[in-house]
């Protein structure tokens, strides 16, 4: 299998190259300001979206799939149909009470003015979506923006340009192109993209790269949110029954071949189970792909640049004594041919192997053994704080332990990945794994100034506190600093 493939009739064309991406601001812009998008402009605007969107899934689902190599129609529907369609389907319905100025109360030394907090759109938007989830870490965050009464500037990843196609002329179909447009290309427009002055830049992608963008906004001052990575562990705690927990783990380790940055990134089981867990999980992994004769529900890894990568990943925990146990044998040149790496455990590696170094985004899951629970959580404390952690206990003291010892982006308990899909939870990481959070109401804000506004009363106590302070003025000073 090829690693490009045919664009079927797809313009690949970079809507915008470098030199163009300011002048395509600056019209967002100008449109902006001469127009800001009303309520019932927000309204009808996710509504089209909506209706284009749901007629478009089987082109979405072909190009995703032709993108990966293959992906399974099941697997897009999940994670890119439902979770936007459910997103928009929110925002509509909770547009205007989002929107609505939010009274707070002022305290009685300034009784009797009043204050709200007005939600107000900040201009225009930026977004740099990633290739692993391309339509959903793309939408879902336009949808905030767009709810908000922004105008969006979008990149998509050059790694599915297929669908970085798909999602131009969809958008296109929608918005005029002075309040959404695309900008088709490679990394040396993303580069130029960051540095753009947006009022607002949010980035999906890897800690490293998040870096880069960070630096490239500074000298804007721009604002931004950062969705990025990181090593999300589970931790099986010793009351928790083993065929759940693998049952749940493979379903956060291998959908999308483990190319999820909330995807489980090692598992920490009690010693005395350890090879349990690991044939439980074997049970799991034969009887969701079988011997992956026809693979079908598996997907393959986005291109071959990242398969390399993660084999050489398993090379160094060889060399470095640890056991590599594939769940399932493939043929190598079958495995290199397809991009099909199976699901692949590692057990011992070492804390300075590449696995346990660095985010996998991959099919391998390392199993790493704790005597008691404190271990387990001071191995988690010693690391960047997770973008996720999946605590497996049916006892409340043991989760709240696990919880509070280490603070993570998200936390879902006695499962995993399913707080990503609950649109009233802010999604968004802490320092290493992120900035900022998006999702549902939180979106709305996270691209919206919460703008104080104080109303003076025709008559006020404030008109008061002015020298002369003598008297009266300086009883009620005193009186008032107390």
């Amino acid at each position: 299998m090829n690693d490009v493939l045919p664009l079927d009739g797809l313009d690949s064309r970079p809507l915008a190259a470098e030199a163009e991406l300011a002048p395509v601001l600056e019209r967002l812009r100008t449109a902006w300001r001469a127009s800001k998008p009303s309520l019932a402009q927000r309204h009808a605007d996710l509504g089209r979206l909506r209706a284009a969107f749901s007629r478009r899934l089987e082109a979405m689902d072909a190009a995703i799939s032709a993108d990966f190599g293959h992906r399974s129609p099941h697997e897009n529907l999940i994670s890119e149909a439902m979770v936007t369609l459910a997103e928009i389907d929110l925002a509509r319905r909770k547009l205007r009470r989002w929107a609505k100025p939010r009274r707070v109360g002022v305290g009685w030394k300034f009784w009797p003015a009043r204050a709200e907090v007005r939600p107000a759109p900040v201009g225009v938007v930026g977004i740099i979506s990633p290739w692993n989830y391309p339509v959903n870490l793309a939408l879902v965050p336009l949808v905030s923006a767009i709810a908000a009464g922004n105008h969006v500037f979008l990149k998509p990843s050059e790694h599915t340009p297929r669908t970085s196609a798909f999602l131009r002329e969809l958008l296109a179909e929608v918005f005029p192109a002075d309040r959404v447009a695309v900008a088709l290309g490679g990394a040396e427009v993303g580069a130029a993209f960051s540095a753009l002055p947006f009022d607002h830049l949010l980035f999906t992608g890897s800690t490293a790269v998040g870096r880069k963008v960070m630096a490239a906004a500074a000298p804007n001052l721009t604002p931004v949110t950062l969705e990025l990575g990181g090593k999300a562990p589970a931790v099986v705690a010793p009351d928790f029954p083993l065929e759940l927990a693998a049952a749940r783990i493979a379903s956060g380790k291998w959908f999308n071949a483990g190319q999820t940055c909330i995807g489980v990134d090692y598992a920490l089981v009690d010693a005395a189970r350890r090879d349990a867990f690991v044939e439980a999980l074997r049970a799991q992994v034969r009887a969701r792909f079988g011997d992956l004769s026809d693979a079908s529900n598996y997907t393959r890894i986005i291109n071959t640049a990242q398969f390399d990568r993660l084999q050489s990943w398993l090379d160094d925990a060889r060399a470095r004594d640890a056991a590599v146990l594939p769940l399932i044998d493939v043929d190598a040149q079958r495995m290199r041919a397809e991009r099909l790496l199976p699901p692949t455990l590692v057990l011992d590696a070492p804390d300075d192997s590449l696995v346990m170094r660095n985010e996998i985004f991959g099919p391998i899951l390392p199993v790493r053994t704790y005597a008691r629970i404190d271990d387990a959580l001071a191995y988690i404390a010693s690391h960047d704080r997770p973008l996720a952690l999946y605590p497996f206990s049916n006892d409340r003291a043991t989760v709240e332990r696990i919880v509070d010892a280490n603070l993570s982006g998200g936390v879902s308990v006695n499962d995993t990945l399913v707080h990503f899909a609950v649109d009233t939870l802010p999604f968004g990481g802490i320092g290493p794994s992120g900035m900022g959070a998006i999702h549902g109401k939180t979106g709305f804000d996270t691209f919206s100034k919460l703008l104080p506004v104080f109303r003076q009363s025709r008559w006020a106590a404030t008109d008061l506190l002015r020298p002369p302070y003598t008297g009266f003025v300086d009883r009620l000073v005193r009186f008032l600093s107390r």
